[in-house]
């Protein structure tokens, strides 16, 4: 006895020409070049969708891990305001910083904001940050009281982290901002906890953004002259903010 076959006939695709359909339980079979085709763009349709899913994951966990305060998340470089040229100016290199940034980190090129308050440092800085994390670069703004206070926080018994353990989670970013430069006491340990923090990312070549409302002569009794030489050093940069607060003119 003959095996059972569906019935076929030879019908023709608009696109691909003629193919054989099959007559199946349910319908007659269409064109198998559409049909691959449909499956494939369907696939891809997936795989981008899976892909964007997977962006926004990334993109969600280094906004948290950047630990940006929420007063400063809406600062962006784009809505930076500048009201004089030394801000046109200041703004102009945070941009540069940013789209030479595969430069920057090839060298560890670091940055000083320096300059009286409300004239727009943590704003260019955090602007500097989002940007970054806009391109999936991991940038981390901390106070210098919070990273020194989360190192001498492992000293606690039954911390479940090591000094080097907290050290090396600041000097594993991209980019590391540290704001409030001063306002810490400027002890002996505390100084050697920065250079600590610094020169593990500048041996690592990972760039620094320090912002301090010290002027440059200060900012070594603060940070130490080692930090500072480590901060100048492959073109880090100093940028002097000296113009009257952003905030007085913005409001």
């Amino acid at each position: 006895m003959a095996p059972f076959r569906y019935p076929t006939e030879t019908r023709a695709c608009e696109t691909h020409g003629e193919y054989e359909s099959v007559q199946t339980p349910v319908g007659w079979t269409g064109c198998p070049a559409c049909a691959e085709k449909r499956y494939a763009e369907e696939d891809a349709a997936r795989r981008a969708a899976e892909e964007q899913a997977r962006l926004r994951r990334k993109a969600d966990s280094l906004l948290q891990r950047a630990a940006i305060p929420p007063r400063f998340e809406d600062r962006r470089l784009e809505n930076f305001v500048p009201h004089n040229e030394g801000a046109r100016r200041a703004l102009d290199i945070a941009q540069e910083y940013v789209d030479d940034f595969e430069e920057v980190l090839s060298r560890g090129r670091s940055l000083i904001f320096s300059g009286g308050v409300g004239a727009g440092k943590t704003h260019l800085a955090v602007g500097i940050a989002q940007a970054l994390l806009a391109r999936n670069r991991l940038a981390v703004f901390s106070s210098v009281l919070a990273a020194v206070r989360s190192i001498k926080d492992t000293y606690r018994r039954g911390s479940d982290l090591s000094e080097s353990d907290a050290i090396a989670r600041l000097v594993a970013p991209d980019l590391l901002i540290l704001d409030e430069v001063g306002v810490q006491f400027g002890s002996e340990t505390e100084k050697m906890l920065l250079f600590e923090i610094i020169n593990g990312r500048y041996e690592h070549r990972r760039p620094t953004l320090v912002i301090s409302n010290l002027a440059k002569e200060s900012l070594a009794l603060y940070l130490g002259e080692r930090v500072v030489d480590r901060l100048r050093e492959s073109g880090g940069r100093m940028v002097i903010f000296d113009w009257p607060s952003y905030r007085r003119v913005a409001t």
